[in-house]
Parts: C-alpha cells; sequence; structure tokens
C-alpha cells in the first residue's frame, strides 16, 4: 500500500524488527504499511474512538493481519502494559497532547526506545519538552502535504544539550541534514511573524508592546538561520 508523504516519513523512521505501538492509529494505515512491508514484529494500534476501531479492524482483516496488529481502544499509554513496545508512534495531534500523553504515563514512557513524533502544532514546546525531560533528538524531517508543512522528530531516550533557544522552535537537525523543505519552511515562518508584526506596530498596550519585542527577537533568529543554510547552499 501507498502511504501519504507524511504518514511515509512516520514510517520511515520506524526501526526494523521492533514492536511498535500507534497512538491515536485513525485509519490503521501505518500499522498495515509497517507489517506488510516486514519493518516491524507486531503492532499495536489504539485509538479513542470506537468508530474508527470497527473500520481499523475491517480493514486489518481485510489485509489478513489480524494475528500481526492488536487493536485497543483507549487513551494515550494507558492501554500498553510496561515493555510491551520498544517504539511508539504518536502523531496527527497537538504537540502538548503529544507531550501531556508522554508525560502522563512515565513508568510506561521510560519503558519505551524509540519516539516517533509527529505534532500538528506546538512543536516548540514539544521540543522543549523533550529536551527537559532526558530526550535526545536523534533525527528530524519536514514534510509538505496539501501545502502544510509536518515536523517528524525521531527522540531516544538520553542526555542532550541545546546551544540555542532556536532550536525549540527549528529543530537543530533540519539544520544539521540541510533539510531540503528548510528554506521554505522558514520563510513562511519569516513572513506570518512579519504579518503579525504588521499589526502590533500601533498597539501600545503592554502586552502588545512585550509580544512584538518576542517576535522581533524570534525573527531575528530565524533570519540569522535562514542566512546561515543559504550560505552553505551557495558554498
Amino acid at each position: 500500500m501507498k502511504l501519504s508523504s507524511r504518514l511515509q516519513a512516520i514510517a520511515d523512521f520506524v526501526p526494523q524488527n521492533t514492536i511498535v505501538g500507534d497512538i491515536g492509529t485513525d485509519h490503521g494505515y501505518i500499522p498495515v504499511y509497517l507489517m506488510e512491508n516486514g519493518v516491524t514484529k507486531k503492532v499495536i494500534a489504539t485509538d479513542l474512538s470506537k468508530n474508527s476501531l470497527e473500520k481499523i479492524n475491517l480493514f486489518v482483516r481485510e489485509r489478513k493481519l489480524e494475528n500481526y496488529i492488536d487493536i485497543r481502544l483507549g487513551n494515550g499509554l494507558e492501554v500498553l502494559k510496561p515493555f510491551e513496545i520498544d517504539t511508539v508512534v504518536i502523531a496527527g495531534m497537538g504537540g502538548l497532547l503529544i507531550r501531556d500523553i508522554l508525560d502522563k504515563d512515565k513508568e510506561k514512557r521510560d519503558s519505551i526506545t524509540n519516539f516517533i513524533l509527529q505534532p500538528n502544532i506546538a512543536t516548540k514546546e514539544l521540543r522543549k519538552y523533550l529536551y527537559e525531560n532526558n530526550f535526545e533528538i536523534i533525527d528530524e524531517k519536514l514534510v509538505k502535504e496539501d501545502d502544510k508543512f509536518y515536523e517528524v522528530i525521531y527522540a531516544k531516550k538520553g542526555k542532550s544539550h541545546i546551544e540555542h533557544s532556536i532550536y525549540y522552535e527549528i529543530g537543530e537537525k533540519l539544520i544539521l541534514n540541510d533539510d531540503s523543505l528548510l528554506k521554505e519552511f522558514l520563510e513562511e515562518k519569516v513572513a506570518i511573524i512579519e504579518k503579525i508584526l504588521q499589526e502590533l506596530k500601533d498597539k501600545n498596550t503592554e502586552r502588545s508592546k512585550e509580544r512584538y519585542k518576542e517576535l522581533s527577537n524570534k525573527i531575528r533568529d530565524l533570519k540569522v538561520v535562514l542566512k546561515k543554510i543559504e550560505s552553505n547552499r551557495d558554498y
């Protein structure tokens, strides 16, 4: 089966021969893809929606994978046992929700080796959580689908040091890897912030002034990163 570019980027980070938990599996495409392509030995697919799980059950049976994909109804990591999986996929939800899922059950979280996370929003807050809770970001990838950018993070437990707060906003691995979409991604971020700055320019409340200063500093840092990758590519 063929995955969308977003789901393919997520699946590509799954290490070979692991046991995977796909939290909030939605249509069940990733579990089926992983099994049919011999990437993983077993997948536990979970979702909060009974309707979704009924559709997934049907899809899995059609692909004759019911002995390899365990489908469970439940929230976050609560339907898993410690050490039951070694790789977790949490994708297609907000970064704050992903953070809360990881933080709610630390015993299960700490029994997992590989974390493949794809937040739709609040990636900055999720990275900050990872850095502050003894995770190491091993790799990242940008994907553009339907004119929207997605950031896919592959992390493991481990110590890592962040040299500049801008790396919460823009993953350091994206810069080190010179991700092919990074320049466009940065330019879009800069354009969005410039528009907000224009709206804030003539406002005189204390909060507006603070926000203007905060965003001005952010845009300065983003432009430094943009200049850096442009100069590297020119070279």
